[in-house]
């Protein structure tokens, strides 16, 4: 992995010629995203994402915490006890410029003995389960991870609508994927091209599905205005 995201991350914060992302999946064409955009204040961020963070407490582990935007909000102005994970280390080497106390490079898969009251995985936050197959393989990585009364704040989205429909109103979807949601995502930086990762969108009777098969309660705590939401999940 080359780590571009965490590149362009630590490019943008100490200001070294900059560029925009461009992002890419197996459904959809080219985009630019600015990385300007990860590092947002709490009154730039979606409405999920500010619930998210109004309903943390506790000790809480920030997931894939990129730029550090969610866990600054909750270290400096909520004053919560964060550990700040990624698995790039440009993105917490930024983390740690930006005044993050806890930040660290770990995959999630591989944290042991620790437990959180709060794990926010946010921005399609189901995205990092790859598939819908490797999806209670997580489920029971985050359920361990959790204090007996933790929560589990996570978002996604049905991207069901950016498929065609058909002449009876259904829905055409490639059948080389076990789900719909299941995407290859692809970024490129400066010209370089990250090696594609399986990347994962859940609609949220799905999620569900998931989390009650795997011991979990799940409950629907706010939609977005684009087939988004913010789930809770608990033990």
């Amino acid at each position: 992995m080359k780590d571009l995201f965490g590149r362009a991350i630590l490019d943008y914060l100490t200001n070294n010629q900059p560029e925009d992302l461009i992002t890419e999946t197996s459904i959809s064409e080219e985009d630019e995203m600015s990385v300007a955009y990860l590092f947002r204040c709490y009154d730039e961020m979606p409405k999920i994402e500010q619930k998210a963070l109004q309903l943390a407490k506790g000790k809480v582990l920030d997931v894939g915490c990129g730029a550090g935007s969610h866990s600054l909000t909750l270290q400096n102005d909520r004053n919560l006890d964060v550990t700040s994970i990624d698995i790039s280390k440009n993105a917490i080497q930024a983390c740690t410029l930006r005044g993050l106390k806890n930040a660290r490079v770990h995959d999630i898969m591989t944290l042991e003995n620790e437990k959180f009251d709060t794990i926010l995985l946010l921005m399609n936050g189901t995205g990092i389960f790859g598939t819908l197959k490797e999806t209670p393989i997580f489920l029971q990585k985050l359920k361990s991870l959790l204090n007996p009364n933790g929560q589990i704040l996570i978002d996604s989205s049905d991207i069901i609508y950016m498929f065609d429909e058909d002449e009876d109103g259904g829905k055409w979807i490639p059948s080389e994927n076990e789900y719909y949601g299941e995407t290859i995502f692809t970024i490129t930086y400066k010209g370089e091209k990250e090696a594609p990762l399986n990347w994962l969108f859940l609609d949220y009777n799905t999620l569900q599905n998931a989390a009650f098969a795997n011991g979990l309660q799940c409950e629907l705590v706010l939609e977005g205005e684009h087939y988004d939401y913010l789930a809770k999940l608990s033990i």
